[in-house]
Order: structure tokens, then C-alpha cells, then sequence
């Protein structure tokens, strides 16, 4: 049964790479109107999933990320009308140059071919990759999880009849409806039929994806993102950005697992946060100079390279900002930092060697997404540096080719 999908995904390549932009914009617009007009059933059966979820004894903060209610899908709409409005990346000129030989030599954007997408938990993933994978020419192949297969098929099919209705390949997108792991390792292996895999999920998904691949991977790795609250910090704005990059919603990737502080001013604003944190029921976990400030539990090794995904935070406190840089550069998984500061060195500093795919002044790191980045959507955020790296959009779905016209030369 694979093996036909990806037989017909890799035909349907042909046909979508040289498609004009209106069309597939059409086809977004419709998708949109599907979407808008199918509330009722999305939601009904994303509640097979909850209760599904629930029976499995899922945590609160994993039922958080399967819920599709109206200002989700709203939120999905909004994705998808946002990329449309984007400019389309196939066939934008990189450069072009004449060579002494009277070769014109062009080098442009073309589609990656067939995606292969594997993701846990949020089924909205569903309509941003494939609305990103069909504004850039790509055709998607998505195999969700099996919390939330029944919302994926769902918006995968009315993603169907959105395409065949504009007049594209039905073969554009496509849902993987067996959840069985043997069919991860299926996708893995072939190799003849999709180009590029993104798997999004857990540390245990990205290792097997690694270790098992023979297919390209931009990885979707785990969220291990700091905020370092400087010696030189507005204490007001530093609490508020260290409480919002925990606590405004603790299951994705871009929450602050760990926050250290400038020993400077340990002792004023430990106390703050220790108040400001009681109110979500944060459970602190600090290293002995913390403890001494607050009470918490003592934090070990093991936490400081901890994606919580829960109201569980580490804090550290440290003597620079060498060796808060020190401490990212080590424990971090390369997602998104912060540091809030006033001074100017500082902050520069921060940004030139912490080596991660978001760094920021002044802000909290929930700020990593492709929506907030103005991209429409992503298709994950790699932690990687190859092909791309942050927030992955329609620009980052394409490659290069170079396209030459001459008049005879021959060499």
C-alpha cells in the first residue's frame, strides 16, 4: 500500500513543480474554505483523539497539543492564508552571470520533490506542512501519530478534496493512515521515492529516524532553550519575559527549560520569580547557590539537558555572561536562547557565541515559530545547520538548480 502512495507522490512531483502560482494559491484558498466550512466534523473527530488520549492516560500538557477547537482551527486558516500571501519561492532567480564564453548562466529556486514528513501529537502540523509543501511545489507525505489519527485523516482528506476540486494531483498530499512504527522505517528506506524527511517529535523519534534513514533528514530536535536574566537587566522586564518563556504554554519546543541568572542579582529577583512561578504551580529545581535564595529542590546533571514539556523549571546562577554562554553552549539543543540585558557588549556578545538557531535580546524565546517569524507556518524548526536552520518555511522547502542558455558553444 506505501509503496503505490509513494509511487504516485513521486509522479505528482512532475506536475506540481512547473505549476503557476495562482493555481496553487487557488487550491490554499480552498483548503482555507474547507476548513472554515468542516468545523463541526474537525472537531468531532479530534474529540476521539481527547478521549482516546485521556483513556491512555496522557499528560495534561500532551492533551494541550491534540486539541482542535475554533480558535485553533481559526489559527489554521490563518496559516494557510498567510502562506498563500507569500511570494512564491519556485523560480526565483539567485543569481545570473555571463560567462567569457557567452554561456548565461542562471541559478534558481526549484522544489525539494516528495517531503516526508513524520510528527507526534499536534495534528494542525498536518495542515502547515502541507500547505507550505504545496505553496513551494513540494509534494507531502505525512505520517502522524496515533493520538491523533483520527483529526489527520480528517483534514487530510478535506486537503484532498480542496486539490482535486482546484484541478492538482490528489497525490499532492498524502496521509499515512497505518500507525504501526514498521512503517516509519518503510518511509526511512525509500529512498527512490522521497526526497527529504522531517521528522518532528521526541528524542526517541529523532534518534531512530537518525540512526535508521537513508534518506536526508532536517531534524526537529528537542527544545532545551535558556534565558539568561544579565547583571545589567530591567528586573521588571526579566521577570515577565523568564514567566511568559515557562509558562505560557510549557508542551512545545520553544519553552525556557532552564534559567540562569546573574549572581549580581540573585538575591532581588530569585525572590520575584519564586512568587510569580508559585502562581502556575512551577516546581523549581536550583543548584546549591539557588538554594540558598529560595526553596526548591536541588537540581542534578541530568536536568540541565532536560526538555520538561511540564511546569518544571532548572535555575543556575552564574558569575558572567561567559559562563551563561558557557553553560548554553554545553546543555543547550541548539533551539532558542534569550538573554535580557541593558548592556549593549553584553548582548552583543550573547548573539555572536551562543550557537543556537534563534538567539534574542530583550524577548522571550516562545517567540520561535513560523507564523510569529512571518513564514505563514513551519514545517518544523531545525536545530541542525544543514540544509537550513530555525524555523523552517516555504524559502527553506526549495533548492537550487542552474539553468543555462547558450547559442552553440561547445567545449
Amino acid at each position: 500500500m506505501l509503496v503505490n502512495m509513494l509511487k504516485a507522490a513521486k509522479e505528482a512531483t512532475y506536475e506540481l513543480m512547473s505549476m503557476r502560482s495562482d493555481i496553487k494559491d487557488r487550491a490554499l484558498s480552498a483548503v482555507a474554505d474547507k476548513l472554515d466550512k468542516n468545523r463541526e466534523l474537525i472537531k468531532a473527530e479530534n474529540a476521539k483523539d481527547i478521549a482516546y488520549a485521556n483513556e491512555c492516560g496522557l499528560s495534561k500538557a500532551m492533551i494541550d497539543r491534540l486539541i482542535l477547537d475554533d480558535k485553533r482551527i481559526d489559527a489554521m486558516i490563518q496559516a494557510v492564508n498567510e502562506i498563500k500571501a507569500q511570494t512564491d519561492p519556485v523560480g526565483k532567480v539567485v543569481e545570473g552571470y555571463r560567462r567569457p564564453n557567452g554561456l548565461y548562466i542562471t541559478k534558481v529556486k526549484v522544489p525539494l520533490g516528495v517531503v516526508g514528513i513524520i510528527f507526534e501529537s499536534r495534528p494542525n502540523v498536518t495542515i502547515d506542512a502541507a500547505a507550505l509543501c504545496l505553496k513551494s511545489g513540494n509534494v507531502s507525505v505525512l505520517r502522524g501519530g496515533k493520538e491523533a489519527i483520527n483529526s489527520n485523516v480528517c483534514l487530510g482528506k478535506l486537503m484532498k478534496e480542496a486539490l482535486k476540486e482546484t484541478g492538482l494531483p490528489e497525490a499532492a498530499v498524502n496521509i499515512i493512515e497505518d500507525t504501526d512504527r514498521a512503517v516509519v522505517m518503510e518511509m526511512l528506506k525509500a529512498k527512490d521515492y522521497i526526497d527529504i524527511m522531517v521528522p518532528r517529535g521526541g528524542d526517541s523519534l529523532i534518534k531512530f529516524c537518525t540512526e535508521h534513514s537513508l534518506i536526508p533528514l532536517v531534524k526537529h530536535d528537542a527544545g532545551i532553550c535558556h534565558v539568561f536574566i544579565d547583571e545589567f537587566a530591567d528586573m521588571e522586564m526579566a521577570v515577565n519575559i523568564a514567566v511568559n518563556a515557562k509558562c505560557q504554554r510549557v508542551g512545545v519546543c520553544n519553552t525556557m527549560e532552564t534559567l540562569l541568572i546573574h549572581d549580581a542579582v540573585a538575591a532581588k529577583i530569585l525572590p520575584m520569580l519564586e512568587k510569580a512561578y508559585a502562581e502556575y504551580s512551577v516546581e523549581l529545581r536550583g543548584c546549591e547557590n539557588t538554594q540558598k535564595i529560595i526553596a526548591c529542590k536541588p537540581a542534578t546533571e541530568e536536568d540541565w539537558s532536560t526538555e520538561y514539556l511540564d511546569f518544571i523549571l532548572s535555575v543556575k546562577i552564574v558569575k558572567s555572561v561567559d559562563e551563561a554562554i558557557a553553560h548554553i553552549n554545553k546543555y543547550s539543543s541548539q533551539h532558542s536562547e534569550s538573554i535580557v540585558t541593558e548592556n549593549y557588549s553584553n548582548s552583543e556578545k550573547f548573539l555572536d557565541r551562543v550557537d543556537s538557531a534563534a538567539v534574542y535580546v530583550n524577548a522571550s524565546t516562545r517567540w520561535t515559530d513560523g507564523g510569529e517569524f512571518g513564514l505563514g507556518a513551519e514545517i518544523g524548526i531545525s536545530t541542525q545547520k544543514l540544509h537550513c536552520r530555525g524555523p523552517m518555511g516555504a524559502d527553506d522547502l526549495t533548492t537550487t538548480k542552474y539553468r543555462i542558455y547558450g547559442s552553440g558553444q561547445i567545449r
